[in-house]
């Protein structure tokens, strides 16, 4: 702990200490769980090391440092999974719901406005609801999937689910029917 003390002083020799301890083990695991996309892990563990100094007057690191560093690589490989996934889908759902969809100029717009106003909701959602829905929505994982992966009952994920599912109906209601009727 004697370099986060260090490090929330400013001390740049602290930094570049943590950065040479720890970049090629967070390296080697990001780009692991990210099927050895070389860039994507190196991007993400740079990304690690950006926040990490950004934040060096706020940190409140109550485990080790390695430990602390772990779980920041663990979180932000799964926000890259979503985020490819995520891209991925939209490209395959963008090309399904556009040959399901009339090709008219004036329908075409209505559902990119709501797309783009969901995707505004699901943003403004918490950090742990925005996971569990794109865990749930975009990488179609089950309740028993997303509860095991976050360490949260059944339940929770369901009842995150319930409560997302009513606050985003209730934001686009002024919007559905324009699109479906």
């Amino acid at each position: 702990m004697h370099l986060v003390d260090l490090l929330s002083q400013d001390d740049r020799q602290a930094f570049t200490e943590l950065y040479n301890r720890y970049w090629n083990k967070l390296f080697a695991v990001a780009a692991n769980k990210l099927d050895k996309d070389l860039a994507s892990a190196e991007e993400l563990v740079q990304d690690i090391f950006m926040d990490l100094w950004r934040r060096r007057h706020e940190l409140g690191i109550k485990t080790s440092v390695s430990t602390y560093l772990a779980v920041a690589v663990k979180y932000k490989v799964i926000d890259a999974r979503i985020k490819k996934h995520r891209v991925e889908a939209y490209k395959t759902g963008s090309a399904r719901c556009c040959s399901i969809i009339d090709k008219s100029t004036e329908e075409q717009l209505r559902f990119r406005e709501l797309q783009k106003r969901l995707e505004l909701v699901v943003q403004d959602l918490p950090e742990r609801a925005r996971l569990i829905y794109t865990l749930s929505r975009d990488s179609g994982f089950t309740h028993r999937q997303i509860a095991d992966r976050l360490s949260i009952s059944n339940k929770t994920v369901e009842a995150h689910l319930a409560r997302i599912i009513k606050l985003i109906r209730s934001k686009l209601r002024n919007v559905l029917p324009a699109i479906f009727f």
